[in-house]
């Protein structure tokens, strides 16, 4: 799906949201300003592909700290899912739940897929102030590592010092 939203493009402002992090617990995007945030959009828990991207994230927590970045899954996936599936593998960062209505966020980011009903598997990488810095959109099939992701946040780092 070809996106359109230029508000989920490189150099604007992401698209706030609230969105379930637990049962009765929300989060959300604007109050977490003040450091670089990565949005995980990824299409199911429990697949594969996916729960071999999450788990390398989650073994290079250490690194995003580093850059002080903070990391969050988003699927269309419920909360008790995303329990079940977080505690199965000891993830240490937040699963959104982005299910009712289904697919709210990936939509407002360009990435839901109408035909499937779920998301792309997609990254954003924003700065301190909420601008996409780095956006990517994987093949569906396909684990896109860290490596770009962390990139991206040394980029911010270096920009940041010039600046």
């Amino acid at each position: 799906m070809k996106n359109t939203n230029q508000g989920s493009q490189v150099g604007f402002v992401a698209p706030d949201f609230t969105l379930p992090e637990a049962p009765g617990k929300n989060w959300t995007l604007s109050q977490t300003l003040g450091r670089p945030r990565v949005l995980v959009f990824y299409p199911a828990d429990f697949s594969p592909v996916c729960s071999d991207q999450l788990t390398i994230y989650n073994e290079l927590l250490d690194e995003f700290k580093r850059f002080n970045a903070l990391l969050v899954g988003i699927s269309v996936d419920g909360t008790w899912c995303h329990k079940a599936y977080s505690q199965s593998r000891k993830l240490e960062f937040p699963l959104l739940a982005d299910f009712e209505p289904k697919g709210m966020v990936a939509r407002r980011y360009g990435v839901y897929r109408n035909d499937d009903g779920f998301c792309e598997r997609a990254i954003f990488v924003l700065d301190a102030a909420g601008v996409i810095r780095w956006r990517y959109v994987s093949p569906i099939e396909i684990n896109p590592g860290a490596d770009g992701i962390l990139h991206a946040l040394e980029s911010l780092t270096i920009n940041n010092v010039q600046a």
